[in-house]
């Protein structure tokens, strides 16, 4: 049985009865506590009654602390309603809202930038809030219950920037709330034009998902556009896309419901660099390296650093070693980028490299 709605077994009946009855202190507190909102909470912790019930109360203190039912009056700052991509845009062929994520003019580094990350993220509460409204909309039009939204992920332009250590920090947050306040919300998520680091960055946002989000995602082929319309109707699809759905004035990327970002200017700049977090820290006598291993197992494999000194600069290279097993000095090993200076005790390096080829690489700090 799927656990939901009508199609229940006597087990599940039973602990949607007292599933209800033990949350009767706090179901007046969320929106619309009827039969299908409470079995999505019991379908995310597989009907465990215990689980289940902690789920739903942490979401109430959420909710409360969040003072999400007052959110929608909540405005973002200027640079985030601007330059944050991404928008409704019609619905599919079930009546449920789609969503946009635009990711390549993206500029997260400038958003980290210019506004807080708490706004940040409250502006992607207040969209969730705002498709939960709209489904709730879509319900008493079509006289059925519409509960989950599409989402399409428009992966054109993803790159190295993207994966900047606080942007995929603050992806995991944001994924991490969605996925303990919103469970069964995402109907299906379509991947389309990604670019081949799309892999990588995956794998790096893969741990914020449950197995049951992951089984929910298609990344497409060329065939992208036919697929979309296969689950939406062609005036419900921007013409970018593949549909017939345009703006009044024509515009096939229909702007007016799906912001595209864009580079941020400067003046909206509130802080110089992002204070980040660092898994280690080490202390590098005069005259003295550090040397980490790194295994690349294929070419193409992205290696990234991200460091920073205090109170002086930092040499750093990258070597590839000649011998496994052995401890090599750096003029033993080829140099694949070269030893140079770095003011990191005054702004954060941040780096990347693409791998040519197989072998052990090794990251070297000097003093």
């Amino acid at each position: 049985m799927s656990g939901r709605v009508g199609d229940l077994s006597p087990r599940q009946e039973e602990a949607l009865a007292k599933f209800r009855e033990n949350l009767q202190d706090v179901l007046p507190l969320v929106p619309t506590p009827d039969d299908y909102f409470l079995l999505r909470w019991l379908r995310a912790r597989s009907f465990d009654l215990q689980k289940s019930e902690a789920m739903l109360r942490k979401h109430v203190e959420f909710r409360k602390q969040k003072d999400l039912e007052n959110i929608m009056s909540w405005h973002p700052p200027e640079v985030v309603q601007q330059y944050l991509s991404g928008g409704l845009c019609g619905f599919d062929l079930n009546g449920c809202p789609v969503w946009y994520d635009v990711i390549g003019p993206l500029d997260v580094r400038g958003l980290l930038l210019s506004a807080s990350k708490q706004d940040l993220l409250r502006t992607k509460m207040r969209d969730c809030e705002m498709l939960r409204l709209v489904c709730a909309q879509q319900s008493e039009k079509m006289g059925k219950k519409i509960e989950t939204i599409t989402m399409v992920y428009d992966c054109e332009g993803l790159g190295l920037k993207h994966l900047w250590k606080p942007a995929v920090e603050l992806y995991g947050e944001f994924l991490c709330m969605f996925e303990e306040n919103y469970p069964e919300t995402l109907g299906r998520l379509f991947v389309v034009k990604a670019p081949k680091l799309f892999p990588v960055a995956y794998n790096l946002i893969k741990p914020f998902l449950s197995e049951d989000t992951r089984k929910k995602i298609m990344v497409l082929g060329s065939n992208w556009k036919e697929v979309l319309l296969k689950h939406i109707s062609p005036d419900q699809l921007p013409m970018d896309y593949g549909g017939t759905m345009t703006d009044p004035d024509g515009d096939p990327k229909c702007k007016s419901k799906i912001n595209y970002g864009g580079e941020i200017p400067k003046k909206y700049y509130i802080r110089d660099q992002v204070k980040q977090q660092y898994e280690h820290t080490v202390q590098i006598s005069r005259g003295s390296s550090h040397q980490v291993e790194y295994e690349i197992l294929f070419p193409g494999c992205v290696l990234r650093w991200q460091f920073m000194s205090d109170g002086a600069d930092v040499g750093f290279g990258v070597f590839l070693k000649t011998k496994t097993g052995e401890r090599q000095k750096a003029g033993e090993m080829n140099e694949v980028l070269p030893s140079q200076r770095y003011n990191a005790h005054l702004v954060p390096e941040d780096g990347t490299l693409t791998c040519g080829e197989p072998g052990i690489c090794k990251c070297l700090w000097l003093d």
